[in-house]
């Protein structure tokens, strides 16, 4: 691959830029030495590597350099002599010949290789994670990064947004997550907090007239590490006035697909769209991933008056597992156990055979349950049929995650399917008081068909409310937001919070709204979880130049460290003793 890098004044070319069409031009290279191999006593092969790959250099005579040791190498491009190209690197069929070799920096022997080749073990990558970000892969990963950044800063330009940064200080929010605490020197005893997101920023942006906002925004929320989630993330936070639901889809998916096309190559003709309730009937989640089938059928009506006992439950649902009647005894045991510590009761399951179902709860059924569970999903001869009987929200979730631990492929695996998923529930169920619990954020709009219904039947309300799903993976979420001040008290009445709280804890929010807030909407995700998947990686770390282990340490620098006594008494703290 071309690199259309400008000459410096100590080198010419990038390593992997050159090709047969440079045969016999003069050129500098630079770069770290990957490996050094002497061909008798007057001829030296270095191969030379730099972030676009890798040059063989041809040296005359002894040449006194080892791994990892940085060069400037000129030369002359040549074609390699017959039987020595190399298909398996770009710059193969040529290598740099006549050279004079300066040793710009030495190097120690490092601690890994760094050929790709080989399994590190990840601590010692983290510790040396400015060696780690050497390899080709990472190198590979972090350019994706930039790459998708620039795209999607280039489709919201071109969409009219705004580029606004807004404060790593802030007040703190409402929006769930524990937040990071900074002390305030000026202020003794008084805090700020690292924001969660520019949530209440963006909707100041929009009553001050920025009716396109957008940011590239760095976020921090003190929650549990994981695959997808780090301390600190990066995501594409965006707000317009004077829209619909509609319109901030629209918006998003330009950028997506534009990030999708710069990252692949390819794209996509479409993101497809469904609801929160179709979601969960058919996947059980509300993050499908529609790379595969496997979809949950209801078998409720069938069992309504079974006399099974084991499927005498308000809800009875099943999946299909295409060739899953091979599995052994002890693997159905294990998906047994795994469906309790999801709480359910048990899992019925059934291998379709030519002459039926093979069962241990077969000879229970009578011929049209027995038809039910062997016809679902067009099940055919060799497939397996879970069931699990419960109640409707349990029997989504157990089913759900069976679905995803059978069938999900792996992130490397294609293709990639997007999909938005709207209208979610207002409330997520009741508090210790018996108060509905935002199921998002007490500022999201409900949707205009279930207004009515929000003081008698609040738990069916629906929202404006709408993530984005990328083969299983949560990218994002947003919603339409509320703007009425007498929508915005009767949800605050309803969640329990008192004019006063409300005050308290929005104030200024709620004051800028009383001077005249525009219709608005918002959506914000995760530039993290989309890179890693257009990188085909499992875990986030992979595409952040310096993230955290699991446990919130870096391992490079060693923070968290303890401060000093001064800066302690500068902030009026005292050291507390670990636990």
């Amino acid at each position: 691959m071309k690199h259309s890098y400008e000459a410096t004044s100590l080198r010419d070319r990038l390593c992997g830029s050159l090709d047969a069409n440079d045969v016999g031009a003069i050129v500098s290279v630079c770069g770290w030495v990957a490996k050094r191999r002497e061909h008798g006593e007057h001829l030296a092969f270095v191969d030379l590597r730099d972030h676009s790959g890798l040059l063989q250099v041809v040296v005359e005579g002894s040449v006194d350099v080892r791994s990892e040791y940085v060069l400037r190498v000129t030369g002359t491009v040549s074609l390699r002599p017959e039987g020595t190209i190399n298909d398996k690197i770009a710059t193969g069929s040529v290598e740099l010949t006549g050279c004079s070799v300066e040793i710009l920096s030495a190097a120690e022997a490092p601690p890994f290789q760094l050929d790709d080749r080989s399994e590190i073990d990840e601590q010692i990558r983290l510790r040396y994670r400015y060696l780690d970000i050497r390899r080709s892969q990472m190198q590979k990963n972090l350019r994706l990064r930039a790459k998708v950044n620039s795209a999607i800063r280039a489709a919201m330009d071109r969409q009219g947004f705004c580029e606004v940064e807004t404060p790593l200080l802030w007040a703190p929010t409402p929006e769930g997550a524990r937040e990071f605490v900074v002390p305030s020197r000026l202020h003794p005893g008084e805090f700020y907090v690292l924001p969660q997101s520019p949530q209440i920023a963006k909707q100041l942006l929009m009553v001050g007239g920025f009716d396109r906002y957008f940011q590239i925004a760095r976020c921090l929320r003190d929650e549990d590490l994981r695959a997808d989630r780090q301390f600190e993330f990066s995501q594409l936070d965006l707000e317009a006035s004077f829209v619909t639901q509609d319109d901030i889809l629209d918006f998003v998916s330009e950028a997506v697909l534009d990030a999708a096309e710069v990252a692949t190559g390819e794209r996509p003709t479409t993101i497809e769209t469904m609801t929160w309730q179709f979601a969960r009937d058919n996947f059980g989640t509300d993050k499908p991933d529609l790379r595969f089938g496997m979809l949950i059928k209801e078998l409720s009506d069938v069992f309504a008056t079974t006399e099974v006992k084991a499927f005498s439950a308000p809800c009875v649902r099943g999946i299909r597992v295409p060739g899953g009647a091979e599995f052994s005894r002890s693997r159905l045991d294990a998906l047994t156990d795994r469906a309790k510590e999801l709480g359910a009761k048990g899992l019925a399951w059934f291998r379709v055979t030519e002459g039926g179902l093979d069962s241990p709860l077969d000879r229970f059924l009578n011929d049209a349950e027995r038809e039910a569970i062997r016809t679902l999903d067009d099940s055919e001869t060799g497939d397996l049929v879970l069931v699990v009987a419960d109640d409707y929200a349990l029997a989504c979730k157990v089913l759900g995650t069976l679905r995803t631990d059978l069938g999900s492929p792996p992130v490397s695996a294609g293709p990639h399917r997007y999909c938005w998923v709207t209208e979610f529930p207002m409330f997520e169920g009741l508090d210790e008081d018996g108060n509905p619990v935002s199921a998002h954020h007490p500022f999201t709009m409900p949707h205009p068909d279930d207004v009515d219904r929000l003081e008698s039947d609040p738990l069916s309300v629906r929202s404006q409310a709408y993530d984005l799903v990328l083969n299983g993976w949560e990218l994002g979420s947003g919603s339409v937001r509320i703007h009425r001040a007498d929508i915005q008290s009767r949800i605050f009445a309803i969640l329990g919070i008192t004019e006063e709280e409300a005050e308290s804890r929005f104030g200024f929010l709620l004051g800028a709204f009383r001077y005249g807030a525009p219709p608005h909407a918002g959506f914000a995700f995760g530039i993290d979880r989309l890179v890693a998947i257009f990188a085909g990686e499992e875990n986030i770390r992979e595409v952040i130049a310096f993230p955290k282990t699991q446990s919130g340490s870096d391992l490079m620098t060693g923070a968290p460290k303890s401060i000093g006594d001064k800066q302690l008494k500068e902030l009026r703290l005292k050291p507390q003793a670990k636990v």
